[in-house]
């Protein structure tokens, strides 16, 4: 094992990446970070019923996304490739016929069928469903008997007696009594090594120093230290978070809606927010400041610091995150955010003067929470006529609305421009000659101007928009309004 930490995130390309499969990468990523260590990538796609290419694809583009680098992987290769499993079995090979010549592994017949009859009966009588190691008696003769018939088998770890003990680094010392695990399978009857098996290998050979992952797997651990105890190998360390859950505590799935890293991108949230927010679902950040770049998380990540309770995963916090990290953006680096949002509305940036455009985005970055957000408020300078919502006109069908534009628009007429100095009085001028104050003047005039009932601060949609445009759009407001009642 290397001197240097080395840690990896291995996922399954089963799907799309799952936000608790993120957090494990994240959290492998800032401990190599903080220990000026490296991280390896690798693929567990030995599933062959349901790994997919795309699904290595999709991962790796959403985790370069949230900003997390890998220096070996099935991209970027390195000195212990291939790194996908499906591409090593032939070095799995090598250390099967290890276990084959010795008295540690043995061929087992039992079909499906006959396994799930087994766990039906244990569970029955209240025991543990484990594997009663059958198998184990067949005689050489009984076993060509079965192969002769067609059955071709599987190969089990012969588990033995005693306890296997694990210092975990969140957890700390367990131990699981031998006769709980029950004689595992290191090779399916396809050929194709388990993923208890091919995992410890490939840590062996990747000279992993910490396993960085979820609690659902502390069940495997045992297992794998039984084989690298039959290779002589000293394991690496282990540290099993807590995993994501919902608010009904259950593990976070799909019926707690969005989950996927990639439905999370699609909907406008920045990479930064994402990440800041599964950190701090992690654990504790020191004193009561929460919002950090990536630098900053890493420089203080400790693995004792990370919580051993589930994690609730909250919509709201997130949005709140998100909404911090919207506004530490610069009007330029908000833009480039906001392309892809903004071409899907067929927007193209180099259309507008990019003084003006900046000024437009400062004066929506407040209100926003996505970047979705963000383009919804900026349509309404985008546009020409933007669309005029339900709410907005309820709001201009209101007896005082008329009179009220009416009446600002002759203050607006009055002046040669809006500008920063003369916004503050343009407004309250006109509330003075309207006699109206607080919602009955500023939500008319918003749903005049912007076609919203929500978004930016008026006197900044005044600055934005310019007189001639707020004009324009007061007069059409005041003839919509005239046809609606008329």
């Amino acid at each position: 094992m290397s001197d240097r930490v080395r840690v990896r995130f291995a996922p399954s390309p089963t799907g799309e990446l799952h936000i608790g499969n993120a957090r494990t990468a994240l959290f492998n990523w800032l401990f190599a970070r903080r220990h000026n260590g490296e991280m390896v990538l690798r693929i567990e796609d030995t599933d062959l019923d349901r790994s997919a290419t795309k699904y290595i694809t999709s991962t790796m583009k959403e985790l370069q996304w949230m900003g997390i680098r890998w220096d070996e992987g099935p991209d970027v290769g390195g000195p212990y490739g291939p790194y996908r499993q499906t591409e090593r079995l032939e070095i799995y090979h090598e250390f099967l016929e290890r276990l084959k010549q010795s008295d540690q592994a043995y061929p087992c017949y039992c079909s499906q069928e006959d396994l799930e009859r087994e766990r039906k009966e244990q569970l029955a009588r209240g025991l543990p469903p484990r594997y009663s190691g059958r198998c184990r008696r067949l005689t050489q003769a009984e076993r060509d008997k079965l192969e002769n018939e067609g059955m071709i088998p599987t190969l089990r770890f012969r588990v033995g007696s005693g306890a296997v003990s694990l210092e975990d680094e969140l957890h700390g010392p367990i131990t699981f009594p031998a006769n709980t695990l029950g004689d595992f399978i290191v090779v399916r009857s396809t050929g194709v090594p388990s993923y208890n098996f091919a995992v410890v290998v490939d840590d062996i050979l990747m000279k992993i120093t910490h396993v960085i992952r979820g609690e659902d797997h502390i069940s495997n651990t045992p297992r794998q230290l039984l084989l690298y105890r039959f290779f002589g190998a000293t394991p690496p360390k282990f540290a099993h978070h807590a995993l994501i859950v919902g608010k009904d505590r259950a593990k976070l799935s799909k019926r707690h809606g969005v989950t996927s890293v990639s439905a999370f991108r699609e909907r406008g949230y920045l990479p930064q927010a994402l990440t800041n927010y599964l950190a701090y679902l992690g654990g504790h950040f020191p004193g009561p400041k929460e919002v950090y770049g990536a630098d900053e998380l890493a420089n203080m990540f400790d693995l004792q610091s990370l919580s051993k309770k589930s994690a609730t995963f909250d919509p709201d916090k997130l949005n709140w995150f998100n909404a911090q990290h919207l506004r530490l953006l610069s009007p330029d680096e908000a833009i480039r955010a906001m392309i892809p949002f903004l071409e899907k509305e067929g927007f193209n940036v180099n259309e507008y003067p990019a003084e003006w455009l900046a000024e437009a985005v400062e004066a929506i970055l407040p209100n926003a929470v996505t970047l979705e957000d963000a383009v919804s408020f900026l349509r309404c300078f985008l546009s020409d006529e933007p669309e005029i919502s339900e709410e907005a006109r309820t709001q201009l069908a209101e007896p005082d609305t008329r009179p009220m534009l009416s009446t600002t628009a002759d203050v607006i007429s009055g002046v040669e421009a809006i500008t920063p100095e003369s916004v503050g009085s343009l407004l309250k001028s006109a509330q003075k000659r309207t006699e109206l104050r607080g919602k009955r003047f500023y939500h008319p005039l918003r749903a005049a101007l912007t076609g919203s009932t929500q978004g930016p601060e008026l006197d900044k949609v005044l600055l934005v928009l310019g007189k001639q445009r707020v004009l324009e759009r007061i007069h059409r407001a005041l003839e919509m309004s005239k046809r609606d009642q008329g």
